[in-house]
């Protein structure tokens, strides 16, 4: 059987929706005729733990054939793990080390798809300094509020606030700032919330675009960390959008995926107003959850694919090195 190293967990704010993904992971594998899973957990100060014995990740990993990357973050998302699968030889899903760092980085991304004409809200980077209170008033003064504030390299929104008063602005950089060096400041535009997932070879076409899903905060709420994975959010699948905004869609998730050269699957986040569709961030493989409350599982059921399907595929590329 091929053994699957399932990393999990690690060191960043993501540590415990990560370990929930590579829970739903070890459970889709474990009944497996052609795949032995073994977790792989990283503690949160970076550890690596095999049947609850710690060792170093060379050990971990020697009878492992092929990893499934699923911690989300920093670490799992920042290149680290696939630095360190690459040193030891390890095929493994998702992107390589450069294309993982640069997904993560929301400042750079959104400079890279600016040259390829991609719509998105205007924003601001603030960086640690002496004169930082000073430096965010003048930043929150380019806006008009509501102001959203979250870190440059974080996912699961971890870290997201949207303000309407300068105190709650200065509130939100402070906590971004407890999860990143730097911190967006982002316009705000009032549309349709909307996430775009692609898999690379599935179904014989080279980039296959699942259908976009619609989310739906509750009344008054935003699509923070808190409603994210407590069950109160509606995501329809597909969304309620008319066929030119679906199309653009899956256009810019697949155009954000190759030009951050990403691998194996990713998802893009959106927001569709009347001005057009805005573009947020992409989610590289490892920070594409992968729990029971995930949007990638939805979209995939929705296309009628099963997670173990899905699961063979991405594998299987991963071990031909595709």
């Amino acid at each position: 059987m091929i053994r699957v190293g399932v990393l999990r967990g690690g060191p960043s704010s993501e540590h415990d929706i990560s370990l929930l993904s590579g829970a739903n992971v070890l459970e889709q594998l474990q009944d497996s005729e052609k795949y032995h899973p073994v977790d792989i957990f990283i503690d949160k100060e970076g550890e690596w733990h095999v049947r609850g014995v710690p060792m170093g990740p060379e050990r971990a990993l020697s009878n492992v054939d092929v990893a499934m990357n699923v911690i989300h973050g920093q670490y799992g998302e920042d290149g680290t793990v696939s630095k360190i699968l690459d040193r030891y030889g390890v095929p493994y899903t998702g992107a390589g080390a450069y294309a993982s760092a640069l997904s993560l980085n929301k400042p750079l991304t959104k400079e890279i798809l600016a040259k390829h004409g991609v719509k998105m809200p205007r924003h601001a980077v603030l960086s640690v300094s002496p004169d930082l209170e000073r430096e965010a008033m003048e930043a929150f003064k380019k806006f008009s509020p509501p102001v959203v504030v979250k870190p440059a390299a974080a996912g699961s929104s971890v870290g997201v606030t949207l303000a309407k008063t300068f105190a709650e602005f200065w509130d939100g950089v402070k906590k971004a700032f407890e999860h990143s060096t730097k911190v967006i400041v982002e316009e705000y535009i009032q549309g349709k919330e909307a996430t775009a997932g692609v898999v690379e070879g599935l179904r014989g076409e080279r980039i296959y675009s699942l259908l976009p899903i619609e989310i739906i905060p509750p009344p008054k709420k935003f699509f923070d960390r808190e409603v994210k994975y407590n069950g109160e959010t509606i995501e329809r699948v597909p969304g309620n959008f008319t066929p030119e905004e679906s199309k653009e869609l899956q256009r810019l998730a697949a155009l954000a995926h190759e030009v951050l050269g990403l691998r194996h699957y990713s998802r893009s986040d959106f927001i569709v107003s009347p001005r057009g569709v805005y573009f947020l961030e992409s989610n590289s493989a490892a920070g594409v959850g992968f729990t029971k409350e995930s949007l990638l599982p939805k979209a995939l059921a929705a296309a009628g694919v099963s997670q173990e399907e899905f699961l063979d595929h991405v594998l299987q590329s991963a071990m031909e090195r595709k």
